[in-house]
């Protein structure tokens, strides 16, 4: 299989290092004529080292530069040069569109434009091959914009390290062609997967039919949780579905999570005499009602295995997660309350000692699955952490409690605990439960007044005459600090800064007013002073001075120092 021609690929080039392209690159298109000579040279030589396989480029960009020089240079009169124009700019427009040619020839303007060239370019050069010589200003500006659509099109897109463009890969002329027939082949693809949607979404809509008419069928004085077994004629409809879930199991669980299936409706929840999402658990810890979930029964039966449970939680773990944008809470109600169910059907915490065998086949009945599976744990507690709502904790909780190899006690109360802090809800206080009640909320507010509480303890209440004197002992504190800086800074070009200013907008080494211009970092840019000129303090002088002494002498040779006056400077600098 072919690769595409966009994608990079590692090749042998022709220059040096990345500085030679550098170069080669500003000197073609400098104003200075030896410049440009050199960057030919240097193509020339490219030219040697690639023989037969030069980019098209920048082939074309040296016949086109070297077109300028030769303009520049005053050697050529007019009709060489509307020659020597015109043969650079059918180059240029016969070799760019020669790639994109395949078996069948086709126009240069339609694969000009699919390539951004100008049109009257393409004009241009059917006048120099087929017609009358067009003016040296029609050839001199023709070549401008070619040299500027190859700078931005190709020089450009290597300093930027993007990728080759379809123009100057090494394709066989036939890329076209492939890309149409592989968007030929994903258009059958979409279209099948369409038609096998259309099939699924029928087949459930024909399970529900006969559902519907089976509880028409059940006498009026039977209660509609008592659902009665399939009939003999759907058992043909459930193995159409299995057998179609066996090859679609994705478009059959996706198109079970849309409104009307596993999520009812509110027409088909009055049908089934169901009562609203609050009476059945509430948001935070929901359940299905027993007539919906014995509706759905006999399918999931028929669909039940450990690869379909797998992909049917980790849709309905998706379909939570993209819930937590929106308000709807009667379609997460239903997703939590099928995520519930499943983990329920395959915990086995409880444990029933003292029921009867029939007791016991009555509980097996409402189950999706009697087996215990080996759930993806890691996974399912990842996404349940993943999409936070209101029936997060009563799910992680479930997750935590079933795990083949559960976590510590305390990580899994911390983890509980933090779940809780994450989901609260101030405005459903009625849904949670006494025992979640006692548990102390945490919010942003409770915080800030547990900090003020504590600095009230810390710091008593002081007089305002306590309170003044505080102040105003730290601004003279405040003063003193800035006077002593400024005195160890005296004689230094540094001093303290006293303004109001916001060093956080500032990066570090930078101060405001300072140019951003890098050349004034440099050395070069400051004046030097000779010894002569520089003026010595020696502040300590007077305190170390020697009766007697006198300064030192300036001589004709310059300043004498001696072993004692060397030390008396060493005294006196300061380091910082």
């Amino acid at each position: 299989m072919k690769k595409k021609s966009s994608e990079k690929r590692r090749h042998v080039v022709a220059w040096a290092n990345k500085a030679e392209w550098d170069q080669v690159l500003e000197y073609l298109y400098s104003k200075d004529s030896a410049l440009q000579r050199f960057a030919l040279q240097r193509i020339s030589a490219w030219r040697g080292r690639y023989a037969s396989s030069s980019p098209v480029a920048v082939d074309c960009t040296a016949d086109l530069v070297r077109c300028q020089v030769l303009d520049r240079s005053g050697q050529l009169d007019g009709e060489d040069l509307v020659l020597l124009y015109g043969a650079g700019l059918v180059r240029f427009v016969n070799l760019i569109t020669e790639r994109q040619q395949g078996r069948t020839a086709r126009p240069l303007r339609r694969l000009a434009g699919n390539l951004n060239i100008p049109e009257w370019v393409v004009n241009l050069r059917h006048d120099i091959t087929h017609r009358k010589l067009p003016t040296l200003k029609w050839c001199r500006k023709g070549c401008k914009v070619v040299l500027e659509w190859l700078q931005q099109e190709y020089w450009s897109r290597q300093l930027g390290g993007g990728p080759n463009e379809d123009w100057d890969s090494e394709s066989d002329g036939e890329d076209e062609e492939v890309d149409l027939k592989r968007h030929g082949d994903e258009l059958i693809a979409r279209q099948k997967k369409m038609e096998a949607y259309k099939t699924a979404r029928e087949l459930l809509i024909s399970f529900e039919k006969e559902q519907y008419q089976a509880l028409d069928r059940l006498p009026e004085d039977k209660e509609k949780n008592l659902w009665p077994a399939p009939f003999a004629d759907m058992s043909w409809l459930l193995g159409e579905i299995k057998q179609f879930a066996v090859q679609s199991s994705n478009l059959v669980i996706d198109v079970l999570l849309e409104d009307g299936f596993l999520v009812p409706t509110a027409e088909q929840l009055e049908t089934l005499g169901c009562d609203a999402a609050s009476d059945n658990g509430g948001a935070t810890e929901p359940r299905l009602a027993q007539a919906f979930l014995r509706f759905w029964l006999p399918l999931l039966k028929i669909l039940n295995s450990t690869s379909f449970i797998h992909l049917l939680l980790e849709k309905l773990f998706v379909e939570l997660k993209l819930l937590t944008k929106e308000q709807n809470t009667h379609r997460a109600f239903y997703i939590a309350a099928w995520i519930s169910e499943i983990i329920v059907c395959n915990s086995n915490k409880f444990e029933y000692h003292f029921e009867t065998k029939g007791q016991k086949k009555a509980r097996m009945k409402d189950r999706v699955f009697v087996n215990r599976i080996q759930l993806r744990w890691q996974q399912l507690l990842s996404a349940c952490l993943d999409s936070p709502c209101v029936s997060t904790p009563h799910l992680l909780q479930l997750i935590l409690d079933d795990m083949e190899h559960p976590l510590p006690l305390e990580t899994r109360q911390k983890l509980l605990r933090l779940c809780s802090i994450y989901t609260q809800d101030t405005h459903c206080e009625s849904d949670t439960p006494p025992q979640r009640k006692q548990q102390p909320i945490y919010t942003l507010e409770s915080l800030h007044e547990k900090l003020q509480h504590s600095r009230r303890l810390n710091h008593p209440r002081r007089s305002p005459a306590e309170a003044e004197r505080s102040e105003s002992s730290q601004e003279y504190k405040w003063a003193d600090g800035q006077a002593e800086k400024a005195k160890l800074l005296r004689g230094s070009p540094w001093q303290v800064c006293n303004d109001k200013v916001l060093w956080k907008n500032y990066p570090l080494g930078k101060v405001p007013g300072q140019s951003d211009d890098p050349s004034r970092l440099m050395v070069e840019h400051y004046s030097t002073m000779t010894v002569f000129d520089q003026p010595v303090e020696l502040e300590s002088s007077a305190a170390h001075s020697i009766p007697g002494s006198s300064p030192p002498v300036r001589t004709a040779g310059g300043l004498l120092w001696n072993h004692s006056d060397i030390n008396k400077l060493k005294s006196g600098l300061q380091l910082f």
